[in-house]
């Protein structure tokens, strides 16, 4: 996150953000002993994929809301894909793909706003956005924003700002 949200942010958020994957793991134990299978599975879901990735990266023990970040907007990239996908007639199916997505946002984290994305944009790429070369912006500010932003909107903004 720019260094302004971050310092925005109280305590009590920073420790809700760094007690993502224990929270997932939490809740998870609570849809089990409510019997609410769906919600179950769902929040399991993200906590395999998280421990997959940490594992993939090297960092077990460590599970950071970085990749609990990046696993949450993938599944949610993928269960929103299945819905897409899926017919009509499929009302099963679709009422699960809906059920799975409405959970995944509830861990879903805040995106940057356009007016949050065009502040960190003039604030920190200033000298890249006098160049007018939209395709340059791009290229360097999207692995900063990466899960911190929706690509359209970093792509409308910068488009404004290249004008």
């Amino acid at each position: 996150m720019p260094e302004e949200l971050v310092d925005s942010m109280s305590n009590a958020e920073r420790e809700e953000r760094k007690m993502q994957f224990e929270q997932l793991q939490k809740d998870m134990i609570a849809a089990m002993k409510d019997r609410n299978k769906v919600r179950k599975d769902a929040i399991s879901t993200l906590v395999s994929a998280a421990k997959k990735v940490a594992i993939d990266e090297g960092t077990r023990d460590n599970i950071t809301e970085e990749i609990v970040d990046r696993v949450i907007l993938k599944e949610i990239k993928t269960v929103k894909e299945q819905l897409d996908a899926c017919p009509a007639s499929r009302e099963d199916l679709l009422a699960e793909y809906r059920a799975r997505y409405d959970i995944f946002q509830e861990y879903a984290p805040k995106m940057m706003s356009a007016q949050e994305v065009e502040a960190f944009l003039t604030a920190k790429h200033a000298d890249l956005l006098a160049q007018k070369n939209k395709g340059l912006v791009m290229k360097t500010v999207m692995p900063e924003l990466k899960g911190k932003a929706d690509g359209s909107v970093i792509n409308q903004v910068v488009a404004k700002l290249c004008q």
